[in-house]
């Protein structure tokens, strides 16, 4: 059995990976750790889970939250894994962080992504940046090998994007100028965390766009799109955030090159992503959206061609706190441990 522990277990990305442990049939979550509602079973902050895990929530300080694990989750906040993952990796755990601490391995790349969040640029733990892997599996799998211990799990908008661009750039389907990610979300993705601009009144009935200035994940996009392409990439990428509990819905678009026929295009897409399990593509007709990908891991793409325009136009639905997050976290733990990337991950999710 994989022992695993989660650090930050309070929040959505921390119960959103206990629910998935206690269901996955080759792992043991052993420890839960918390800054906040320490003390508390898990159970009581998230009552539905009562009688499945009911495990109090330790402070990082405890003597049992030091307990080695083979896994463990950093659903923390940024900043928080440069700081704790290096007492993991020399108890010989594998670190999974879904910040953006270990997304990055260069000084330079954190450094301006900090700088977008407004952060302090200088990373904590400049060394390890150069061990870690960006941890998005359609795109890096071949990346991975056993000695691989340090995982960058991807940005939630970042998956949505990759995944529904990266075979158009493979395969030079559209002019590499003309790229837009027009991306909407649900407000579970800025988190727990009361805030005046998450409260009900501002969020009900009301859709804004925000971070015009510039996304963090649009690093993670750019640079992705940059490996696939082999060349310099620049995206024109729009947040917006909608009156929406949990669910990504991105639309991405470019202007075929010369040439390229909607057959190509569909072609292309169905061979980019026949080995990825969790990416299913859907005709432009499928009615689909985000409750169709709801308490999945899975990516439901759209790939159409706007004959009249010749502009590639692709759809692309995760659940953000799924494929977007503990999900594709849970994924990577699969692959670390020489697990089909299904293990626990292989359900329908929920409707409606």
């Amino acid at each position: 059995m994989i022992k695993a522990k989660v650090v930050g277990a309070g929040g959505y990305g921390g119960v959103g990976i206990v629910e998935l442990l206690l269901r996955h049939p080759e792992a043991k979550l052993t420890c839960l750790v918390a800054a906040t509602e320490t003390g508390m079973p898990m159970s009581k902050l998230y009552p539905h889970l009562q009688g499945f895990c009911d495990m109090t929530i330790l402070t990082p300080d405890d003597p049992a939250a030091q307990e080695p694990a083979d896994v463990v989750f950093f659903s923390t906040p940024d900043g928080v894994g440069m700081v704790q993952a290096r007492a993991e990796l020399e108890r010989g755990a594998r670190v999974i962080d879904y910040s953006g601490d270990f997304r990055f391995n260069t000084i330079e790349d954190y450094a301006e992504y900090a700088r977008r969040l407004g952060r302090e640029p200088v990373h904590k733990s400049p060394d390890l940046l150069v061990k870690s892997l960006y941890g998005l599996p359609e795109l890096r799998r071949a990346d991975y090998t056993p000695g691989t211990r340090l995982v960058g799990n991807p940005g939630c908008f970042a998956v949505s994007c990759l995944l529904g661009l990266a075979p158009a750039l493979e395969q030079g389907l559209v002019d590499l100028e003309s790229l837009i990610c027009d991306c909407k979300t649900g407000v579970s993705g800025a988190g727990k965390k009361a805030s005046p601009l998450h409260h009900y009144p501002a969020r009900y009935d009301n859709m804004n766009a925000y971070r015009l200035t510039g996304h963090q994940h649009v690093m993670e996009v750019e640079r992705e799109l940059e490996r696939v392409a082999g060349r310099p990439i620049r995206v024109t990428f729009t947040a917006q955030v909608v009156p929406l509990c949990r669910g990504i819905l991105s639309c991405l678009y470019g202007t075929l090159a010369p040439g390229i026929t909607p057959a190509a295009v569909q072609e292309a897409y169905r061979e980019y992503h026949r080995s990825n399990g969790f990416v299913r593509l859907c005709g432009r007709d499928s009615g689909v959206g985000t409750l169709h990908v709801r308490g999945s891991n899975f990516c439901n793409l759209i790939v159409d061609v706007d004959e009249r325009t010749r502009r590639l136009r692709v759809v692309s639905h995760i659940d953000n706190l799924m494929k977007g997050q503990a999900g594709n976290a849970l994924q990577n733990m699969n692959i670390l441990f020489g697990l089909p990337e299904n293990t626990g991950l292989n359900g329908p999710g929920q409707y409606p």
